[in-house]
């Protein structure tokens, strides 16, 4: 049986019809190309409008990147621009709005351009920053490539003046600022003078100063030295260099600066005591304890200009604790010195063309912020 299997198949040929018949099929080599011939059969099989609808949303993509890409450069270019016009010491951030960019710059009009300003200098003060949108920008130039300058018809933004920076260059990190409602700004810490260090309290109002500034009226100026004396800079009756209470209430207890200072005629006729009652006070410590104890001797020495004492009396100062150098050093701390090291107020530059105007001030937890509106203006005329 085996040898007549192998016989049969010898005759077939292995896998194929037997020797000398001819095959059905012709021989043909493989094709390798198969799978890409059936991706094109399958794409030739897509409808019309689906390959066209391809097409256009590639071409889109790529219109889309080249706008954008454009509009990053004149973008970057405006920045650099501007810093270099207007003398800034950082590039502004500069975004251009509306879309598609190519089409606003090929018709000489941009619908807006918005500009943030940071760390602008301002008289005394840096302003944190200052930000604005323009509206309708008009482009002047020849063609889309060669824009040489800009027209805007309205502009509205807002300047911020920080507490941080307040507290960095008007302070010297030893006075802050704080906002107190919304047009009230305190000034507390200290100030040396003469080698001491004295406790500052001021009250600051801010208010509009024309169209262009920004004003500050600084009241309930103070300055603390320890608990013995109070300096209020000024030429008023309540101004000046005063005990404080609780000072003035411890010269009862205290016989020699109460007989030191009882004993300067121009400083009794100051304070009002009658010739008898000082003769009495001075012989005998209890009725100079009884004196200068009641209430009426205390609110008169409140009353008492340490700096006018100082002029013709210098050692007295010294017998009531205070330092002679640091009396001659409030003597020319006047109120104009105090307030310009602590005023706020700063203007913003007239433009060349247009107006600016300031319009609403108020102050804020993080400083003063100041709405800033604009019209007809230019840049690069």
């Amino acid at each position: 049986m085996e040898d007549f299997l192998h016989e049969e198949e010898a005759e077939r040929g292995p896998g194929g019809p037997p020797f000398g018949e001819p095959d059905d099929e012709p021989w043909t080599p493989p094709d390798h190309r198969r799978g890409g011939r059936r991706r094109r059969r399958r794409l030739a099989g897509l409808p019309f409008a689906a390959k066209t609808a391809a097409l256009v949303v590639t071409l889109a993509a790529f219109l889309t990147l080249t706008d954008r890409w454009a509009l990053l450069y004149a973008e970057h270019r405006a920045s650099r621009t501007l810093q270099d016009r207007l003398h800034l010491t950082a590039a502004p951030e500069v975004e251009i709005g509306g879309f598609p960019f190519l089409t606003q710059l090929a018709d000489g009009r941009l619908d807006s351009v918005r500009v943030t300003v940071p760390d602008v200098a301002a008289d005394r003060v840096s302003l944190a920053k200052v930000s604005a949108t323009a509206e309708r920008v008009r482009l002047d130039g020849d063609g889309p490539t060669a824009v040489q300058g800009a027209r805007i018809p309205a502009l509205h933004g807002e300047v911020l003046l920080s507490f941080d920076d307040l507290n960095r260059e008007l302070g010297s990190s030893q006075v802050t600022f704080t906002g107190h409602g919304r047009d009230r700004v305190r000034a507390r810490g200290t100030l040396p003078v003469a080698g001491h260090d004295l406790r500052l309290r001021a009250d600051a109002r801010i208010r509009r100063d024309g169209t262009r500034g920004i004003s500050t009226h600084i009241d309930g100026m103070r300055l603390d030295i320890g608990d013995v004396a109070t300096y209020r800079p000024g030429a008023r009756a309540s101004e000046g260099l005063h005990l404080t209470p609780r000072s003035a209430a411890r010269l009862g207890g205290q016989t020699a600066r109460a007989r030191a200072l009882l004993s300067v005629p121009s400083v009794v006729r100051t304070l009002g005591v009658p010739d008898t009652a000082v003769r009495a006070a001075l012989r005998d410590d209890a009725e100079l304890a009884s004196l200068t104890g009641s209430r009426t001797f205390v609110h008169r020495a409140m009353r008492l200009n340490l700096l006018d004492v100082a002029t013709a009396h210098p050692e007295l100062l010294k017998r009531l604790g205070l330092d002679p150098a640091l009396l001659d050093g409030l003597s020319r701390l006047t109120r104009p010195v105090l307030v310009d090291q602590l005023s706020l107020g700063f203007r913003i530059p007239h433009p060349a063309d247009g107006r600016i105007r300031l319009r609403d001030v108020r102050v804020e937890r993080d400083g003063i912020r100041v709405e800033v509106t604009g019209t007809g203006l230019s840049v690069g005329h």
